[in-house]
């Protein structure tokens, strides 16, 4: 009898736990179906995710892909492979949203500067009317530790220099971004990125590090590229009617900081194995400069080129204006690089003093 009865009461417990095990496996694929379907309403009518599955400490978010809308130079706006989000459990009872760390694997990013210089990304997420901040609820605190990014790539579309959009990719893209604080931004935010830029004829290496505050876009970043291919970027090196590039390679290291909406990046320009198609006449220009002087320069100088500068302007005019003294300052430096007199440089080859300068505004500017 006592053995029949503890027999009942096993197959009971067993028959429990089935039941139990099966609820929640139903609660989870019905928890997990309406996380999907909220994510994706949260992207916008323009995105799909593949698949969605909740872990006991991370989420991870499968074939994500946000669709480009009509005009946009690419067909998507962003794509991953896979996104795993890790919350910080500590914090689950806090007042405010903490994730640990979001981890980004085979990503895709498509950014566009329009012809007027004004920068796009995720158009669908960030392109949406401004809502009455009066019938706004107030944002819920979200706090970001790291967000790590692996084998990603990034297209940028300028529109600016060309009615057809040029196109700079960056490929095998690493990048770190540390302490993200939503919506007062008030931390500085670590970064670092190290990608492969890809050219014509060889690729080169950018490489960035620093600090912002995305607040007051106070900042601290140290920019190096190392043999990037001239062919790529022509058009911000020289005008339609100057002589273009046939080959070339370029490095550049530029130390930038803002304090109180002030920009001041002194940097280094170095052009090598440069090589320019045949002259179009005796007044023929490159880079604002004479042909001619750019062609003895690499010859006396074992093929480089070499010239120092000073970014400085306010942030807050839309086309990062340079001043007198950055504009002299460069002038100087090109014509001392290039053995040109200061005097001829005042007598006729002017646009020299702005070419460098130029070249540093459509890159960076805006």
């Amino acid at each position: 009898m006592q053995t029949s009865l503890l027999k009942r009461i096993a197959w009971i417990f067993a028959a429990l736990i089935i039941v139990l095990g099966l609820a929640g496996t139903l609660g989870l694929h019905l928890a997990t179906k309406s996380l999907k379907a909220k994510v994706e309403q949260a992207l916008g009518q323009e995105s799909e995710v593949g698949e969605l599955v909740l872990g006991w400490s991370a989420i991870e978010i499968r074939n994500i892909r946000i669709h480009a809308p009509q005009g946009w130079p690419s067909q998507d706006t962003l794509r991953a492979e896979k996104i795993i989000i890790e919350p910080d459990l500590r914090g689950l009872l806090s007042s405010q949203v903490k994730l640990q760390r979001i981890t980004v694997e085979g990503g895709y990013l498509s950014i566009l500067r329009s012809r007027e210089g004004n920068v796009r990304l995720l158009p669908s997420m960030l392109d949406k009317p401004a809502v009455d901040a009066e019938k706004q609820a107030p944002a819920m605190p979200v706090s970001i530790g790291l967000i790590v990014l692996n084998s990603s790539v990034v297209e940028f579309f300028d529109a600016s220099i060309r009615k057809t959009p040029h196109k700079l990719r960056l490929e095998q893209m690493h990048a770190r971004i540390e302490d993200l604080q939503f919506p007062a931004l008030d931390q500085k935010t670590q970064f670092q990125l190290d990608s492969v830029i890809k050219g014509k004829r060889s690729d080169g290496k950018l490489a960035l590090n620093g600090w912002m505050r995305l607040d007051n876009r106070n900042s601290e970043v140290s920019t190096r590229l190392r043999n990037v291919d001239l062919v790529s970027f022509q058009p911000y090196l020289v005008k339609a009617s100057e002589t273009s590039v046939r080959k070339g390679l370029m490095d550049l290291d530029l130390k930038s900081s803002i304090r109180d909406n002030r920009l001041h990046a002194p940097g280094t320009i170095t052009l090598s194995e440069l090589e320019l198609a045949s002259s179009d006449g005796p007044f023929s220009t490159f880079m604002g400069m004479p042909r001619q002087a750019i062609v003895a320069a690499l010859k006396n100088q074992k093929g480089k080129i070499t010239v120092q500068f000073t970014l400085e302007g306010n942030i807050k005019d839309p086309r990062f204006s340079l001043n007198e003294s950055f504009t002299q300052r460069t002038g100087t430096a090109i014509a001392e690089s290039l053995g040109i007199s200061i005097k001829g440089l005042a007598s006729g080859v002017g646009g020299a003093t702005h070419g460098v300068g130029n070249i540093i505004d459509r890159l960076f500017g805006n």
